[in-house]
């Protein structure tokens, strides 16, 4: 398992600029012993510049680092109604990818009408040797396990496949351990980590198709009073998964020196759990 570290974790809430240079994520995360950095368009993306995505390909190059997925389109994370737009004309994020050095795009859908189109996307993205995923997420057609499932089936394209989210699935009333992994696993492309706990008082809420709004706090990642983590890494070992394993937490993260101890305490946590 390579582990990455996500722009996200120094994203603004709009999740259209960072509060700190890529430049500087970098070389944070490769001292602080990730293989990998998972891009989001708020740092670069479908917007960019081309000869700004190579000058951030060197970067990662650099530093001995991977991209391990890209999401090229900001309305992708936002997933609003505008979040499956990019499927309908894939072509300027594979050229980002493409420019990235990767083969991995997260796509949104968020209704059945979606499905031709990610189809035809996942089509063109094969013929340039690119992925596509979607996170198991709420508001989508990937929130329960059973839908997940369908849905792949559906879109029948082997180049079109899951990121594996617990905390979503957790959101959405779905068992997210060992045996939800067996299931999942010939369609898992990638895996994040975030950290909720649920709370009908929680401070944070986010809508979903099957169980309405869900309120929860958000914790650290190491915190062990939201998501069973025992129960994902024991579930990833079971699958034998040796993919990228992302810390994918929105912490909105303005400074350097808490962007690097961040980073370092995810990093010893993952792989400390990873042994277990």
């Amino acid at each position: 398992m390579n582990l990455s570290l996500s722009v996200r974790i120094a994203e603004a809430p709009c999740k259209t600029k960072l509060h700190l240079p890529f430049d500087d994520l970098v070389a944070l995360a490769a001292d602080c012993g990730y293989e990998a950095i998972c891009m989001r368009a708020s740092a670069g993306g479908v917007q960019t510049p081309a000869d700004e995505l190579r000058h951030m390909k060197s970067v990662v190059n650099q530093h001995g680092l991977r991209v391990s997925m890209v999401t090229p389109d900001s309305k992708v994370p936002l997933n609003n109604k505008h979040g499956p737009d990019s499927l309908r004309d894939i072509g300027p994020s594979l050229d980002v990818t493409e420019t990235l050095g990767c083969d991995l795009i997260r796509v949104c859908i968020k209704k059945p009408e979606d499905i031709p189109f990610a189809r035809d996307a996942a089509d063109r993205a094969a013929e340039r040797g690119i992925r596509l995923a979607h996170q198991c997420h709420t508001s989508s057609l990937f929130e329960q396990v059973e839908q997940i499932l369908s849905t792949l089936a559906e879109i029948d394209r082997p180049n079109f496949g899951i990121i594996y989210e617990p905390a979503n699935l957790m959101l959405c009333g779905q068992d997210y351990g060992p045996a939800t992994l067996e299931r999942l696993q010939p369609h898992i492309m990638n895996a994040y980590i975030q950290n909720h706990r649920l709370n009908p008082d929680g401070t944070d809420c986010l809508p979903t198709y099957c169980l309405g709004d869900v309120r929860y706090d958000h914790v650290p990642v190491w915190e062990d009073s939201g998501l069973d983590t025992s129960s994902v890494f024991s579930g990833l070992k079971q699958i034998s998964y040796d993919g990228y394993f992302t810390i994918h937490q929105a912490e909105g993260i303005e400074t350097l020196d808490d962007a690097r101890a961040f980073a370092k305490r995810c990093s010893d946590f993952v792989r400390r759990s990873a042994e277990m």
